[in-house]
């Protein structure tokens, strides 16, 4: 099965980028819409039903992480994955070392994943962390980060392959932001089929009347009513 289209791949390489890291630097969270049609969305999802694909399987009830599923893939990616993976992690870069920086954190990311990739395998981060959702009726996914070894890169993306109100009703995409010193702020991201949205993995830097502080994030996923969700996570990092 080939899931890879070329103007698909230019439409991550026509992004208005200052708009892109203008929203993240103000929510931490960006929206891009229309990343995938909606005939790579349906034979992505399908791709859940095909266990050969996947690493492991995990039943969210038996984690206390919500309920719900998700599978990892393994090694070798689809090709439609590894080619977003690829194509987004460059246009991310920039902030992402602009980021650590007003942070104070030493740590500068490549400009290329494959080199990325090099660093996480060398601390023994190794695991590929693309991952698929599937969410029933009652399933939600509880506020998380997802951190999976000493080598994190700062910013991940959702793809939401179903097509809300059709498909499924409820189970929209939650992001927190935990302030010091102050409540947390929620956001509720409003996402169609085939949109993705960017988002901080952990921190980000917020300015200040001081300058920057940090700002914790986490993401989770509100109650599905009825139907079935899918969604496709691309994670930078590899996992331990």
């Amino acid at each position: 099965m080939t899931l890879q289209s070329p103007s698909r791949i230019q439409r991550i390489d026509d992004l208005d980028r200052p708009a892109l890291e203008q929203s993240l630097e103000q929510d931490g969270s960006a929206i891009i819409r229309n990343l995938l049609s909606a005939t790579q969305c349906q034979r992505l999802s399908a791709l859940y039903a095909e266990p050969g694909l996947f690493r492991s399987k995990v039943i969210m009830a038996r984690h206390g992480f919500g309920r719900g599923e998700y599978q990892y893939f393994r090694y070798p990616l689809p090709d439609l994955i590894q080619r977003l993976r690829q194509s987004l992690y460059p246009v991310l870069v920039p902030l992402a070392n602009r980021w650590n920086a007003s942070m104070g954190l030493a740590v500068r990311y490549p400009s290329e994943h494959a080199d990325f990739l090099q660093r996480c395998h060398a601390a023994g981060q190794t695991r590929p962390t693309p991952l698929l959702l599937q969410y029933g009726p009652q399933d939600y996914n509880c506020l998380h980060q997802d951190l999976y070894g000493e080598q994190v890169f700062p910013l991940q993306v959702a793809i939401l392959l179903s097509e809300p109100g059709r498909d499924f009703s409820g189970g929209e995409f939650v992001l927190t932001e935990q302030r010091p010193r102050m409540q947390s702020r929620p956001q509720v991201i409003d996402l169609k089929q085939g949109d993705a949205v960017v988002f901080a993995v952990h921190q980000r830097p917020v300015k200040g009347v001081r300058g920057y502080y940090r700002v914790n994030m986490r993401h989770g996923v509100s109650r599905v009513h009825d139907g079935r969700r899918h969604t496709l996570g691309i994670i930078f990092h590899d996992a331990q």
